[in-house]
């Protein structure tokens, strides 16, 4: 097996290895940030949960101890319709008194739905075409029923405070009495305050930058109006999810930072009016999420590194093991010659892949069978390698030298001529003449070689008849006399 051949075969070994290893190395890490993202949204899913569990919680416990609030603001509602049929100059009312008198905030909505008059000074004046247009077809239809009506639980546009809220007509549909009954003053509400859960929740988990119960209007519960409206992006994705019942999500900046926002849907089953559809909405960063895929990305890297530094030992090891074995299926013990095997690959390589002159140089060692009778194998052996030095000594780079078997060598030498290979066989019997003296001084037995030549095309352009022609010119040599070459005559 020639060098070449082993190079390949490392290379092979190891791009498979390669290959092998960096696929379980890949499919590991993106098993480990799919799991990373995974759990991530299952926190952010997990928070919700958390967030509507309360909400819902909050709501029933309301719903069923607010039916006393309802029917009081209702009745109260009456007694101020009743005190409009005597006076209905709303100037002529004193605000500050009826709400000494009925523990409530007292509000006035005129026709185009601006408060007029109310106990709460902040609000005199709000219009709600303005802050809230949601809630405009609402007032309209709640001042033309007659009907009283109340909702849930709601964000005082002023101070943020959160309180329940009561409407009811006034006879002449010109005008909505408003009640307000402050809810954070009820024990209920400390009790299952869904603002501390969100402060909790906000403040045990580092992804969380805010979260906001939205009513109609993209009001904040617990939180003042800034000036009525949200920003745009964001009012958007409420108004969205309002009306889809569909979460929405957007990326964006908040307070300078990236991050994302949600839109979640909520349906209360308990609250009712305009406060029964609610939207939550979670502004969270993804900043625990980088730096745990940035740390298994400098994993996998290490990983990977590690993986290629021993794929590459192992296939090293791997190839030296088989190196040898290999090396040996194609080259002879003895000399480290290439043997019949590779003759048969390489001659066929040559004949099929240049179309230039190729030169079989058949070798045999004269009186050979003597030195082994005489003075061992040993001997023999000793002659054998001395041979194929001398062979090798004369080869141009490019020629490859075989051992056949025996006393037998073959020399290729590709992209030749007539007289240039005359010259190497000439250069060769000198050569392995003198060396074999040298080395062999004093022994009765005269070693030398004998050369026979073919060349392809000329001659032929199989391996067979390559070898066949060869060989004869190697047997005229020997009749001749040995310690010569003979080239091939004929065709």
């Amino acid at each position: 097996m020639n060098s070449r051949f082993q190079l390949k075969l490392f290379v092979i070994m190891l791009l498979f290895a390669l290959v092998i290893s960096f696929a379980i190395a890949t499919i590991n890490y993106f098993q480990i940030r799919d799991q990373a993202i995974e759990h991530h949204d299952y926190e952010v899913e997990h928070i919700i949960e958390v967030l509507e569990n309360s909400l819902k919680t909050y709501e029933k416990a309301h719903f069923i101890f607010e039916e006393n609030t309802a029917a009081s603001m209702e009745e109260k509602t009456h007694f101020l319709l009743d005190y409009y049929e005597e006076v209905d100059d709303f100037e002529e009312w004193n605000f500050y008194h009826l709400k000494e008198y009925l523990g409530m905030d007292v509000y006035i909505i005129n026709s185009d739905n601006v408060i007029t008059h109310s106990s709460f000074q902040p609000d005199i004046g709000l219009d709600f075409s303005e802050c809230c247009q949601n809630l405009v077809p609402v007032l309209e239809e709640r001042r033309s029923s007659g009907d009283f009506y109340h909702d849930g639980a709601e964000s005082e546009q002023a101070t943020g405070d959160i309180k329940k809220y009561s409407y009811m007509g006034t006879p002449d549909e010109e005008y909505l009495i408003q009640l307000s009954y402050d809810l954070e003053e009820e024990m209920i509400f400390s009790e299952f305050n869904v603002l501390d859960v969100i402060d909790s929740l906000t403040a045990n988990h580092s992804s969380l930058n805010e979260i906001n119960i939205l009513n109609i209007g993209g009001l904040t519960l617990g939180e003042a109006a800034k000036d009525g409206k949200v920003a745009e992006q964001r009012r958007e994705a409420y108004e969205t999810t309002s009306s889809t019942q569909q979460t929405t999500t957007f990326n964006s900046e908040w307070k300078g930072e990236p991050a994302l926002f949600k839109y979640v849907y909520n349906d209360s089953e308990y609250d009712g009016g305009t406060t029964q559809n609610k939207v939550i909405e979670i502004i969270y960063n993804e900043d625990e999420l980088q730096s745990s895929l940035h740390d298994h990305f400098q994993g996998f890297i290490m990983q990977l590194f590690l993986v290629v530094l021993i794929t590459m030992l192992l296939a090293f090891i791997l190839y030296r093991w088989t190196a040898r074995p290999m090396h040996l299926a194609y080259h002879d013990n003895l000399t480290g010659l290439h043997n019949r095997t590779a003759f048969e690959d390489q001659l066929h390589m040559q004949l099929k892949e240049s179309n230039n002159s190729t030169a079989l140089l058949m070798i045999d060692l004269d009186n050979f069978k003597c030195v082994n009778d005489k003075l061992g194998h040993d001997e023999g052996d000793q002659l054998l390698k001395q041979t194929a030095r001398s062979i090798q000594s004369v080869a141009r780079k490019g020629d490859l030298t075989f051992r056949m078997g025996g006393d037998e060598f073959v020399m290729m030498i590709p992209d030749t001529s007539k007289q240039e290979v005359k010259e190497i066989a000439n250069r060769l019997i000198e050569t392995a003449k003198t060396s074999i003296q040298a080395d062999n001084e004093g022994a009765e037995i005269e070693i030398t070689v004998s050369v026979g030549i073919a060349l392809a095309p000329e001659h032929s352009n199989t391996i067979e008849e390559l070898y066949k022609k060869a060989d004869k010119a190697l047997y005229n040599s020997k009749e001749k006399g040995k310690n010569q070459f003979h080239l091939y005559e004929g065709k």
